[in-house]
C-alpha cells in the first residue's frame, strides 16, 4: 500500500491542487512500472497465442445482446398484466363456474348459479342439471331443453356464462421466479409463464412446456408455434396445475448478416442449416455460411455457399455466422465541380483516374491540371493520425515536471491553454484529399469506391490564412513571391525568423517554405495556391513546441485550417 502522506508532502508547496495531483500521478506511474515489468517477463522463445478459429455458444450469445435465446424477449411483462376474462364458444364449463340464468312467463326466476362439485347447477323447480363440459355455445339450449321437461309450455329461459373460476396454478422448472399463481382458468399458459418471469433463456427450454394435471401430461406446448406463427393449444387451466418448464434441448448459434441473430433451441442432437435459417432469416446480402464446430475433439470451421448448405447437418453448439462474400463489380464515383457530365459515375472495380477523366465533358472555368481526388479510407487514416498526435501531445502536457512553485504554476496555466486548444482541434474534420502533383501518372491511379472527384474553377487568387495581420484573398500577380503576398496580408503578426510558413498547392501538393525561400522566385507559385502562416509556440518545453508545431502542420495540410494556439 502507498503512504498517500509521504508522496504529497514533498509537494505540498507546489502550486495549486491539479498541479500536486499530476506529479503524484507521475511520481506512481514510475514506481509501477519497473514492478510490472519485473511481475511480466517476456521470453523470446514463448509460443506466440493461437487465436480460436471457431466462436462458442457462450462467445455468440455476448453478440447477440442480454436476451440471447430466440423468442425470450416475449416475457416482458405484457401477457401478465391482463387476465383473459372473455369466453369464447368453444369455452367448456367447468367446477366453480358461475351462469346467469333468468325464466319469465309462467315461471319468473333471476339469479347467478355456480356449478358445484358434481359440476350440476341447481334450477328451482326443475333440480339439478349437469352442464360440465357444455360448450358455452351450447350452454342455453342443455338448460332450455332441462326446464322443458318440467315446464312445457309458457317458460321461457335464457342462459350465459356469467365467471370463470379463479384458479392457482404452479409455475416451475427453468423459469425465472418459480412459485404459484392465481389467474382464471381461461387465461392462457403465456400469462402465467409471464407471472413467474418467463424461460430463462440460458437455461429453458421454448421447445418442451408441459402441463401437469394430477401428476400426468394434459398438454405440452411448444412457444416456437407461437412466435412464429401465434399458434397456441387452445385448453383450461385447472386449479392445481402445474406448468413444468423443461431443461434446454440442443442449442445452436445464428450470427452475422441474418434478422434474427440469437441462439436457437432445436429438439435432437442435430438440425440443419436450413432449418436454423428458416428461424434467422438471412439479409438479401449474405451470400455464405461460416459454419464453427465446437463439438468436436478439435475445433473446425467449414465455410459454405447459402445455396449449397441448406442440407448441411448441424449439431448442439455448433455457431453459424451468415456473412456477405462478393467480388467487387463495379464501384460509384461522384464528381463535383467544374463540369457538365452527371455527378455519379458507375466504373468497373479497377478503373483508373484517368478513364474516368476521359469520360467527363469539362466546363469552360475547369484547371484541369489541378483535378481533387477526396477518399474516405484517406480522410479516416487522416483523422486517426491526428487523434494519436493529439493524445500523445496530452499525454506530454499532464506529466510534465517543475522544480520550483513558481514553474509549477506557470506549467499549469500553460497546460489549460493547451489542452483547451487539443479539445478544439479534435473537433476538426480533415479533407482527405490525395496529393496529386507528386504523382508520375495521375491517369494510372486507380480509384476506390465513395471516391469524390473535384474539378476546381480556374482561379486567379491567391489566400493567406493565419498569423497574418488580414488574411484574404488577393489576385494572382506573376512574379510575386510568398513573402509579397505576406506582405499585401498586412505581414507577420509576430517575428519573422520564428514563423512558419507552409504554402498549399490545389492538386494536394505543398512546399514548406524556408526563411531564404520567402523571397525567392523560385518557389512554384501558381493561380489558386493557398498560404499558411502558422502561429508562433511559446512554450518552456523544446518538446512540446515541436509536437505543437507538427499538429499545426497535420491540421494545415489535412483540414485546410489554422488552429492558433
Amino acid at each position: 500500500m502507498f503512504d498517500w502522506t509521504s508522496i504529497t508532502k514533498p509537494f505540498s508547496r507546489v502550486g495549486s491542487l491539479a498541479v500536486r495531483c499530476l506529479m503524484v500521478f507521475a511520481l506512481i506511474s514510475a514506481q509501477m512500472l519497473p514492478a510490472y515489468a519485473q511481475s511480466a517477463p517476456v521470453s523470446q522463445d514463448a509460443e506466440p497465442v493461437r487465436e480460436q478459429a471457431t466462436t462458442t455458444i457462450s462467445e455468440a450469445a455476448e453478440d447477440t445482446g442480454e436476451n440471447e435465446a430466440f423468442g425470450s424477449w416475449i416475457f416482458g411483462g405484457e401477457f401478465a398484466n391482463q387476465s383473459f376474462i372473455g369466453f369464447n364458444p368453444s369455452y367448456e364449463i367447468s367446477v366453480g363456474d358461475r351462469i346467469s340464468l333468468q325464466m319469465w312467463g309462467g315461471f319468473d326466476f333471476t339469479g347467478d348459479l355456480t356449478v358445484d362439485a358434481q359440476g350440476n347447477v341447481f334450477i328451482p323447480k326443475v333440480g339439478p342439471v349437469s352442464v360440465q363440459s357444455v360448450k358455452n355455445e351450447d350452454l342455453n339450449v342443455v338448460i332450455s331443453e332441462a326446464v322443458k321437461t318440467i315446464f312445457r309450455k309458457n317458460v321461457g329461459v335464457y342462459a350465459s356464462l356469467g365467471g370463470a373460476e379463479p384458479v392457482k396454478v404452479f409455475v416451475t422448472g427453468f423459469v425465472a421466479q418459480p412459485g404459484l399463481f392465481a389467474g382464471h382458468s381461461s387465461d392462457s399458459i403465456l400469462f402465467f409463464l409471464d407471472q413467474a418471469g418467463g424461460i430463462d433463456p440460458a437455461r429453458g427450454s421454448f421447445l418442451d412446456v408441459q402441463v401437469l394435471r394430477g401428476g400426468r401430461e394434459i398438454q405440452a406446448v411448444n412457444i416456437y408455434d407461437f412466435i412464429l406463427s401465434g399458434s397456441i393449444p387452445s385448453f383450461q387451466i385447472a386449479d392445481g396445475d402445474t406448468i413444468v418448464v423443461r431443461p434446454v434441448l440442443s442449442r445452436a448459434a445464428v450470427l452475422g448478416d441474418v434478422q434474427n441473430s440469437y441462439v436457437f433451441e432445436f429438439d435432437g442432437p442435430r438440425t440443419t442449416v436450413g432449418e436454423l435459417l428458416n428461424y434467422a432469416r438471412p439479409l438479401p446480402e449474405a451470400t455464405h455460411v461460416r459454419l464453427s464446430r465446437n463439438n468436436m475433439a478439435k475445433t473446425e470451421v467449414e465455410y459454405i455457399a447459402i445455396a449449397d448448405s441448406r442440407g448441411v447437418t448441424v449439431h448442439a453448439g455448433d455457431v453459424l455466422e451468415i456473412v456477405s462474400d462478393k467480388l467487387q463489380g463495379t464501384i460509384s464515383v461522384r464528381v463535383e465541380g467544374e463540369h457538365t457530365s452527371e455527378q455519379e459515375f458507375i466504373l468497373p472495380y479497377g478503373a483508373t483516374m484517368g478513364q474516368l477523366l476521359s469520360q467527363i465533358d469539362f466546363g469552360v472555368n475547369a484547371q484541369r491540371d489541378a483535378v481533387q481526388l477526396m477518399r474516405h479510407s484517406v480522410r479516416e487514416r487522416q483523422k486517426e493520425t491526428l487523434q494519436a498526435q493529439l493524445r500523445a501531445l496530452e499525454a506530454s502536457v499532464l506529466t510534465a515536471r517543475s522544480k520550483t512553485a513558481a514553474e509549477a504554476d506557470l506549467r499549469q496555466r500553460e497546460a489549460e491553454l493547451i489542452l483547451q486548444w487539443v479539445e478544439r482541434a479534435r473537433q476538426v474534420e480533415p479533407k482527405g484529399q490525395v496529393s496529386l502533383g507528386s504523382a508520375s501518372s495521375v491517369d494510372d491511379i486507380l480509384l476506390e469506391q465513395g471516391d469524390i472527384i473535384r474539378i476546381p474553377r480556374t482561379s486567379n487568387l491567391v489566400m493567406v490564412h493565419g498569423d497574418v495581420l488580414f488574411p484574404s484573398a488577393m489576385a494572382y500577380q506573376d512574379g510575386n513571391t510568398v513573402e509579397d503576398y505576406i506582405d499585401q496580408a498586412g505581414g507577420f503578426t509576430q517575428s519573422r525568423s520564428a514563423s512558419n510558413v507552409l504554402l498549399l498547392h490545389r492538386d494536394g501538393s505543398f512546399n514548406k517554405i524556408s526563411k531564404r525561400q520567402m523571397n525567392s522566385g523560385n518557389v512554384p507559385l501558381n493561380p489558386g495556391d493557398e498560404i499558411f502562416v502558422l502561429p508562433r509556440v511559446q512554450t518552456k518545453s523544446f518538446q512540446l513546441a515541436q509536437d505543437i508545431i507538427t499538429i499545426f502542420y497535420q491540421l494545415a495540410l489535412s483540414a485546410g485550417v489554422v488552429l492558433r494556439l
